[in-house]
This record gives structure tokens, sequence and C-alpha cells, in this order.
């Protein structure tokens, strides 16, 4: 019996056949992240900061109200999330770091927060929908509620820890419904703040009915510690045993920075590691934030956390990065896993 070899001249005259797609399992989130190395996106404010809104771009005009551009400049946003997929990140995150009720309350949307949170998740579903290449995932993305439950601050302290994580579990219900494969609660500056945002995820997932992994992140300074002085080892020791798939340290600081830190978390060896840092350190330059580190300069610290501390299973970029910081690490997560196969 003789074969017969048909060449196709490219991708599009393929798919053309809709012939079933041989390798393209989409794995559980915290399944894929125990196989290989797994490449978050880079920073969505620095980069919308580049195509200078004007106050008429935001929703009624409110000048910041970054998450509102994905209603009034969608394309804005699917572009920041092709380009990344494109430079060949796994995941890209929600433009929904804003987007739990309190924070939405301040522009006038908390009413709509489910909703929101829903409509922004499918804009970066249908984009992931465009590569056909590997699986692509969609975290949805979960800031600070710009509160300090844990402080005695008369603006920022007196709150209701219900109110907090009522806030948190409508945004994670909204995001599960527009099909995010994860929950990521980043850039936590209160370690009380992260409890509750991590119990509102719970609370989503027994409305829902439908659980995904939720990863946990703090922000740190250079001396290793939250902004109410609480250290990686008390914010680890404390949501650990929470029921999240991965913890992890992002924005605030670069890589170097990071290292004692995800040191001592490599050491625990309990649960994987997300390591998403800025680019470099912040610099103050006419009243704005400057980050200078170079892609390739960011990529070769990063590798060598790839080499020392096995549980490092996320990376990715935050404050300043771009798609270049991300192709390079797709580089060194490449040239990793290669070395690894050996």
């Amino acid at each position: 019996m003789k074969s017969i070899v048909v060449i196709f001249k490219n991708k599009t005259e393929l798919n053309r056949l809709n012939l079933p797609k041989i390798g393209l399992d989409k794995l559980p989130l915290d399944v894929l992240m125990k196989q290989k190395i797994v490449l978050f996106d880079g920073a969505m404010g620095t980069e919308i900061q580049k195509l200078n809104p004007k106050p008429e771009d935001f929703p009624d005009g409110k000048d910041g109200f970054n998450d509102g551009l994905s209603f009034t400049r969608p394309e804005w946003i699917k572009k920041i999330h092709r380009t990344y997929l494109q430079a060949g990140a796994d995941c890209i995150e929600t433009n929904t770091f804003g987007s739990n009720k309190l924070k939405l309350d301040e522009y006038g949307y908390g009413d709509k927060t489910l909703e929101f949170n829903k409509k922004i998740a499918q804009l970066a579903v249908d984009v992931t929908k465009e590569f056909t290449d590997k699986p692509r995932y969609v975290i949805g993305s979960m800031g600070p509620t710009g509160f300090l439950p844990s402080s005695n601050d008369p603006s920022l302290g007196q709150i209701s820890l219900d109110e907090i994580r009522q806030a948190f579990e409508i945004q994670a219900e909204g995001l599960i419904a527009g099909g995010v494969d994860a929950l990521l609660v980043e850039t936590s500056q209160d370690i009380l703040e992260v409890k509750l945002a991590i119990e509102g995820c719970h609370e989503a997932f027994e409305k829902t009915g439908k659980k995904i992994p939720i990863i946990a992140n703090v922000t740190l300074d250079k001396y290793g510690k939250m902004l109410l002085g609480t250290t990686v080892q008390a914010a680890y020791t404390t949501v650990s045993e929470m029921g999240i798939d991965a913890f992890g340290l992002n924005c605030s600081t670069g890589p170097v920075e990071m290292v004692p830190s995800i040191q001592w978390l490599d050491e625990q060896g309990s649960l994987p590691l997300l390591v998403v840092p800025n680019a470099g350190m912040p610099e103050n330059q006419g009243g704005k934030a400057v980050y200078k580190m170079e892609p390739k300069e960011m990529a070769h610290v990063m590798a060598d956390f790839l080499v020392q501390y096995p549980h490092v299973r996320i990376i990715g970029g935050c404050c300043g990065t771009n798609p270049e910081h991300i192709s390079q690490l797709r580089q060194i997560i490449d040239k990793n896993q290669a070395g690894n196969n050996r």
C-alpha cells in the first residue's frame, strides 16, 4: 500500500481542512506547571501608557481607568494580549487588575462588577483562540482594593472584612463566567487582604460550581517585606494552607532583589512558585517611574532562577516589561527545557 504525502504551502491551507489537532490537549494549569515551566505575559499598564491615552479614550472620560479601556478601546487591549502571545507567552492576564467591586465603585461601575469582569475575560479568551500552535491560557487578574485592612489608618483601614471578601468574590465569579483558567491574586500589600481574596475565590467556586487554580502573589520591597512589614516567611505561612495552587512574588522590584526571598521559598518545597518581577527597580524621572532593565539582562538573571530553584514553575514580567522581555524569557525556558530533556 502506497502512502500519499500532501504538502501544504502554509498553515492557513492546512487549517481550512479542519483536521483534528494532535497534541494540543489543554491540561489544567496546575497540572501543566508541574510538567514544565510556564510563561506569563508582561506589563499591561506600561504598555497602555505607550499608547498615550487621552481622557476621552476612557469610559465617561474617567482618565486612568485602564480596565475600562477594554470597552472603549478593545482593539488596544487585544493588541497588547496578542503581542505577548506572539512573543511566546503561554498565559495572558485579563485587564482586570482594578476590577474588584471596591475599585470599580470609585469609577461608578461597582454594581456591574460581575458583568464587567466576565466581558473582559471573554475578550482575552477570544484572543487566545487566534493561536493554534499550542494551548494558551487566560489568567484572571485580581489586584488590591486600595484598602489596608491590617492597618489602623482612619481611611484605609476602617472597612469591614466582609466587604473586602465580597468585593473579590464577585470579581472571581465574573472571571470564572468569562472562561479564565486560573485566578491570580496579585501585587498584594496586606496579607490580611490576601486571605480575604482567597476566601472570596473559594466562595465563588461554591457559587459557580467550578473550581480552577488559585495563585497568590505578594509584592515585597527590596528588604523582603510587604508594605505593612510582613516578611515573606510570614506571608507564605499565612496562606500556603488555604487551598492555593501556587505562591509567588510580583512587582515592586526587579529580579535581583527577589533572590533571597525566592531562595527561602524554594527551600520550603511545598508549592510551585511564581516569579514576575519588574524590569528592574523603578527610577523616578520627572515624576514618572522608569524601568531600565533590558530584556537580555532580565532573562540572564531569570535563567539562573530556573537552574537554582526547581520549585519556580511560572515566570513572567511586571511593570516596565514588554513583548521583547517575554520573547527573551521564552528563549531561556526553551533552553532550560531542552537541557533537562537530554
